[in-house]
């Protein structure tokens, strides 16, 4: 633990992003303005059926196009690959692994499955001549629903396993039957997490270059130090050779946290063709080829006391994983396994997830990565709970919350830090004026309004960041949870701060020249992040998982100690005095009781640099690495309220207003913060109301664009009242926690429990997602119809 004290100017704090300068005058650098002399362009030809035989591939039309230099099927490409495309979370022992070549060899197993590569020497040209690939396919049989893949007979996307049953995990503490069988109330829901397109705002983009055996990879990725080792693995281009950039990234929301088909290939291409190679993906690939999110069915069951306090929370989960596992798809479902239990506590819990295999887009993480589906689930079955036993769904909240503590056992077997549940559902109530919103909700049944009012609630607790395998070794992890950082200070006086995270619009920029500009005493301006490159960041575990100031935050703390603990050493020597005697405050080191005999951490670097007077065993430079290795996750939480009118003419829900009340302990930039919340509680309300992939029975992706992929506009999307409380992590010597998937874990239950809770004394009992004015419309006349819904 770092113990010198420091004066915090800027941690805190309303600093606005230094990023954004360059970004919004049009100075970014983005992969696609990215083109080495003489690039040469790829184009994936892709299959247009889910499941199919490939009989013949005719490359030869192709190759007789203008431009074309080059064209290639996946059995032609075979001796590139030293291993297939990495899949890095086996969950269980017995878990079913495909293997997963750039481009399929003898068959398809999804619409959208890469076949072939042209390569030209225009984009326009490769685009061309792909049209032209004759490809024999002989179509079969698709599955496209993952509880129907389980069913006997039905079609097999992989015939050598026999099933696509691709794993089951279970987790089990206490004596869930006992429980369940003790229980004076059980609770039984079905939910369905339908499947969602990411699209982030900047599809992908590859470039490789190689060069005298050297390899340069630009990539739109989340990962470029995952991506390097697994690529390494993959093409047997030797790890030293290889160079990956990410530079700036717009957006991934988990979308780009994959080694992809389209980066292994780019490398290929360029080491066989000795030319830069390039791919762009259009927004109609990336609906197709980039991995999908969610797509789970949960059933989730609560045993209860006659007052609703909780005995037991038995879960069962369908997750489909689509055709092939990408990099971590079979863990995705997994992440919210410790957490279906919500904030609250009982004595009993378990959970079974069956991952299973169908022929659609693989699916991997998305923005809360199995958090959001956890969140939804409990949250949906506690207001279920509380209007059986007849209670409030705020007093069934208060009655079941895990105790206050600095370290709380969970029902699932975890460590829970800084628990303190109440005051944040206390506050969003305040901030809602809840016991106004009861009355008038009241007034408009009692005179038949057709708009109707519901108040929708969520409370929800998240865990951050990957811990070691010590500490979640149920799950199997490949890797642990580190991340690196180094800090030098310039012989100018300037700081340069590594990071092995890689922000994609985080504004890592700005909160870590924060941390270092205030451990150090320097004026932020004089603060340079570099990230994102593994030439010049070779230690890093990259970003994800809301891990990065928790990890990647904290080591460039401690590495800004160790710089501290250096320099005062020098400056030690230089004021001629025991280390033991200095004090360092705001940038500059002072004997104790005489403030005037000091020397500024500036000269002291200079002085290091210059090397003319160095205590005896100390190198010249100031500059220290520190990689840090959490002890445990981190577990931000919250209480959001959703407060919808629901026209029971139209079945249109409006949200009128949306209260967030979050806690991620310490705050370095609040601006980042709010706009965090901001981005997660819109893509919740996305997934609540407006968006869902959709495939008809033979595999083929029917919302294939923005024309039929409901992506809703800020139009859509209501101001949110913000509000925030701290309880400090005791886990780390910052006390912060993550904070970028809150909203999304928040929003989605809120705004479907606030539709039920407007239409409940009409018989509606539940609306599946998105909640479109057809599927409520549908509910409110089936409910009226006596039939439920």
């Amino acid at each position: 633990m770092a113990t010198m004290q420091e004066a915090e100017r800027y941690v805190g704090g309303g600093v606005r992003r230094k990023e954004d300068r360059r970004l919004i005058s049009g100075q970014g650098t983005f992969v696609e303005g990215i083109t080495p002399t003489g690039t040469l362009y790829a184009v994936v030809v892709r299959s247009p059926y889910a499941n199919a035989q490939i009989n013949k591939i005719d490359l030869a039309p192709a190759k007789r196009a203008p431009g074309v230099v080059a064209a290639f099927s996946g059995a032609e490409l075979a001796e590139q690959w030293n291993a297939p495309l990495p899949m890095a979370w086996p969950v269980t022992e017995d878990i079913k692994i495909p293997e997963h070549w750039p481009l399929t060899r003898d068959q398809a197993r999804y619409a959208g499955d890469g076949v072939a590569v042209v390569v030209a020497t225009s984009r326009a040209a490769a685009k061309d001549a792909a049209e032209l690939v004759e490809v024999d396919y002989e179509q079969l049989p698709a599955v496209i629903d993952a509880e129907a893949a389980l069913h006997n007979g039905a079609p097999l996307v992989h015939e050598a396993f026999g099933s696509n049953e691709c794993y089951t995990w279970a987790l089990s503490q206490g004596d869930v039957d006992a429980a369940f069988a003790g229980a004076d109330v059980v609770v039984k829901e079905r939910y369905v997490q339908q499947r969602l397109v990411p699209n982030a705002i900047e599809p992908r983009c590859v470039v490789a270059q190689a060069i005298a055996g050297d390899f340069t990879m630009w990539s739109t990725t989340q990962i470029p130090h995952v991506a390097k080792v697994t690529l390494a693995l993959s093409t047997g281009i030797p790890e030293g050779k290889l160079r990956v950039i990410a530079p700036d990234v717009g957006g991934g929301f988990g979308s780009k946290l994959n080694v992809y088909a389209e980066e292994a290939l780019c490398l290929a291409l360029a080491r066989k063709l000795r030319r830069p190679i390039k791919w762009i993906e259009e927004r109609s690939e990336a609906y197709q080829s980039t991995t999908h999110g969610r797509d789970v069915v949960q059933v989730i069951e609560l045993a209860a006391a006659k007052d609703g306090k909780l005995r037991g929370v038995r879960v069962k989960l369908v997750a489909n994983m689509g055709a092939y596992l990408q990099l971590v798809t079979p863990g995705v479902p997994l992440l919210g396994a410790f957490l279906y239990h919500g904030c609250y506590a009982a004595d009993a819990y378990s959970l079974e997830c069956t991952g299973v295999f169908t022929n659609t887009t693989p699916t991997d993480a998305y923005r809360g990565a199995g958090r959001p589906e956890s969140n939804y689930a409990i949250e949906r079955a506690i207001e279920r709970l509380a209007r059986e036993i007849g209670t409030d769904i705020v007093t069934i909240r208060r009655r079941n919350f895990m105790p206050k503590g600095e370290l709380v056992p969970s029902p699932a077997g975890l460590q829970f830090d800084s628990v303190d549940y109440a005051k944040v559902l206390d506050r969003s109530i305040q901030m809602v004026e809840y016991d106004k919103l009861r009355k008038e909700q009241q007034v408009r049944q009692q005179r038949g309004d057709t708009r109707l009012l519901g108040v929708g609630f969520s409370c929800y607790v998240e865990m951050c960041g990957l811990a070691p395998s010590q500490v979640l070794g149920a799950l199997r992890y490949t890797a642990g949870g580190w991340d690196a950082a180094i800090v030098r200070m310039m012989p100018t006086g300037k700081v340069e701060v590594v990071t092995g995270t890689s922000p994609h619009g985080q504004g890592h920029v700005t909160a870590w020249s924060q941390i270092a500009a205030d451990r150090l005493g320097v004026d932020i301006d004089d603060v340079t992040v570099l990230h994102g490159d593994t030439a010049v960041a070779p230690l890093g575990m990259d970003t994800y998982g809301s891990r990065s100031l928790a990890v990647g935050g904290v080591a460039l703390h401690f590495a800004c100690g160790r710089v501290i603990e250096k320099a005062k050493r020098l400056a030690a020597h230089m004021l001629e005095v025991s280390p033991e005697d200095l004090e360092f405050e705001n940038g500059s080191f002072s004997v104790r009781g005489v403030p005037a005999k000091a020397k500024p951490i500036q000269e002291v670097a200079f002085a290091a640099w210059t090397a003319h007077s160095l205590p005896e065993g100390e190198e010249p430079s100031l500059e220290a690495t520190y990689v840090y290795d959490p002890p445990n996750f981190t577990f931000p939480f919250g209480s959001h309220i959703c407060v919808v009118e629901v026209d029971t003419e139209t079945g249109k829900v409006d949200i009128v207003r949306y209260v967030a009340v979050d806690d991620c302990g310490n705050v370095i930039n609040p601006m980042i913060v709010d706009g965090q919340v901001h981005g997660g509680v819109a893509q919740g309300i996305a997934q609540a109301l407006y968006e869902e992939a959709v495939y008809d029975d033979g595999g083929s992706l029917l919302t294939a664009s923005m024309m039929d992929y409901l992506v809703p506009s800020a139009a859509e999307i209501p101001s949110v009242e913000l509000d925030r409380t701290v309880t400090p992590s005791p886990t780390n010597p910052m006390g912060v926690k993550g904070i970028g998937e809150a909203g999304t874990i928040a929003a989605t239950p809120a705004v479907i429990n606030a539709v039920v809770d407007a239409l409940w004394h009409l018989g509606v009992r539940n609306i599946e997602m998105p909640a479109s004015p057809e599927r409520v419309w549908q509910a409110i006349r089936q409910a009226k119809g006596g039939r439920g819904s």
